[in-house]
């Protein structure tokens, strides 16, 4: 069924008189309101207020200063009908415990709060027919499109996104061929520490990450030799704190050089390293210095001396991705393809040298 702009504003108009009546009370202030307040037809305000039609720019001002004067506020059922967008955008997450997600969530939602846009959020953990109802009833509540979201750089959302009538843009996690990727240069965030290391006159470096499975570990140790020189040593391990302190013990009960510099794979194994290095008496940062990956604020603040850290800057990267989604919602053309945002290097206490971020 087809319906004509004209009509569409009709129809629009009433549904916004009928849903502000008929809860016994009027409250809410409609373009009714605005249009005699204005002294303009319904039709004129309509336009002042949406952009459309011919008019001066001083009535269209005028109309919209009104308008704000007396509280109007557009109705979202109206609005969509007239747009044929719901203005809602899905973030679909198997992040659930949110350390990605929430600041990718934050920057999407500043980057499309002033387009009246909100977003909403599921969880679908590992579950593939968990994903599909989430996928589902975002089609059905008509979201103008769904940003995929995840907790590796090189694993895919259990649920295929690939042929979906909405737009579809993936930030931190794989993307379907031909889609609009976004992630953290994680190479050039490791160069980012291992020069600043080096920087601090640090020569015996090395590196103790995550698993080496992990597409990012590989890169960033990648990065870290290219840097620091192909000898140098990679301890692959697990993310947690408990490896820092299995780390530190291998490296001061064997027979090699001790280390003065030791860049970790996130800011768990950090504090794990310091943690251990404090219990064996060896100063930080006086002794050895230590940078992280992450710039997990609860961690990073809070370890002693604080944390030294890589920022994959995942507020960036939401808000680029809100945008792109954004823009294909409304019919811009966007190059498909991998981007990758970079990283910033957060200087605390942990290495020593001036505070302040790179």
């Amino acid at each position: 069924m087809t319906i004509s702009l004209g009509k569409a504003f009709l129809i629009a108009s009433s549904m916004e008189e009928l849903l502000d009546t008929t809860g016994g009370k009027r409250g809410r202030i409609t373009i009714h309101d605005v249009a005699a307040a204005a002294g303009i037809s319904i039709s004129t305000a309509s336009k002042a207020l949406n952009d459309t039609g011919r008019m001066g720019l001083e009535t269209r001002e005028r109309v919209k200063r009104i308008a704000a004067e007396i509280g109007y506020r557009p109705n979202a059922l109206a609005r969509g009908l007239l747009s044929k967008r719901s203005f809602t955008i899905g973030l679909l997450t198997n992040d659930t415990y949110g350390r990605f997600t929430l600041p990718v969530m934050a920057g999407i939602s500043d980057a499309l709060v002033d387009h009246g846009v909100s977003v909403f959020l599921c969880a679908i953990e590992e579950d593939p027919a968990l994903a599909q109802i989430h996928v589902e009833a975002m089609l059905d509540k008509q979201v103008d499109g769904i940003i995929a979201t995840g907790k590796r750089l090189d694993r895919r959302l259990p649920v295929d996104l690939s042929n979906l009538n909405v737009p579809v843009v993936y930030a931190f996690t794989e993307g379907a061929p031909g889609s609009v990727t976004f992630r953290s240069d994680d190479a050039q965030g490791a160069r980012l520490a291992v020069e600043w290391l080096a920087k601090l006159g640090r020569k015996r470096m090395v590196h103790v990450t995550g698993p080496e499975n992990f597409f990012s570990v590989r890169e960033r140790a990648d990065a870290y030799r290219r840097v620091a020189g192909e000898e140098r040593p990679v301890l692959f391990g697990v993310w947690s704190e408990s490896w820092g302190h299995e780390a530190v013990a291998r490296l001061w009960s064997g027979s090699g050089e001790r280390p003065d510099g030791i860049f970790c794979g996130n800011d768990q194994i950090a504090r794990g390293v310091i943690d251990a290095l404090r219990e064996r008496g060896i100063r930080v940062p006086q002794d050895v210095s230590v940078v992280g990956f992450d710039n997990w604020e609860i961690v990073a603040a809070q370890t002693r001396p604080p944390l030294t850290t890589v920022d994959m800057e995942l507020k960036e990267l939401g808000r680029q991705a809100g945008l792109t989604v954004l823009a294909l919602a409304e019919g811009r053309s966007v190059e498909p393809g991998i981007r990758k945002l970079p990283c910033r290097l957060v200087v605390r206490q942990s290495c020593g040298g001036d505070t302040l971020g790179i």
